[in-house]
């Protein structure tokens, strides 16, 4: 377990794969926001008059605020789909669909628990000013490795970026 936060370029969750455990692995990305967006969804079948309440888990509106809602009729067109009731006690209702038609939801919260008040994420930071002219991904940006600002801070080169056997330090762009 780790505490604070994580930087990344990317990130993926690595399983055992369920079909062949011993021979594959199964990767998935992260689900990625410029919020502390909680994703819950699943799929739910409609009563005889096309209305279902659907259950979140208890802790959900603890957790989380700002409720945004997605709806897809299963099997047909359903344009009266809707969202009769949005979540209050962990349960939101769904009215308008055909009767017994599956519906597949989704629902996102922003976390709103003592830590993600405290903690919220700054979506853009300038570069310190040793990182000017420098990139996490170089190549990406079609610019050559060195110009990397790990390959900067190797501990091999030192803090100091002293010149080596006649090379120029490398100089910051601002």
């Amino acid at each position: 377990m780790a505490g604070g936060s994580l930087q990344k370029l990317g990130g993926d969750l690595r399983i055992d794969h369920p079909q062949d455990p011993e021979g594959k692995y199964l990767l998935h990305s992260f689900v990625e926001s410029p919020e502390m967006k909680n994703v819950y969804d699943g799929v739910v079948g409609l009563d005889a008059r096309g209305k279902a309440a659907v259950k979140l888990p208890t802790r959900f509106e603890a957790l989380n605020r700002d409720f945004r809602y997605q709806l897809t009729p299963i099997g047909a067109p359903a344009p009266d789909l809707h969202i009769a009731r949005g979540v209050a006690r962990n349960l939101f209702t769904i009215v308008g669909g055909k009767p017994r038609m599956h519906v597949s939801w989704q629902v996102t919260g922003i976390r709103q628990d003592r830590w993600a008040q405290t903690n919220r994420i700054v979506v853009e930071e300038r570069k310190a000013p040793e990182h000017y002219g420098y990139y996490l991904a170089p190549l990406a940006h079609g610019k050559p490795a060195k110009r990397a600002i790990a390959e900067r801070h190797r501990p091999d080169q030192g803090n100091s970026r002293e010149t080596r056997k006649g090379k120029e330090k490398p100089r910051s762009r601002r």
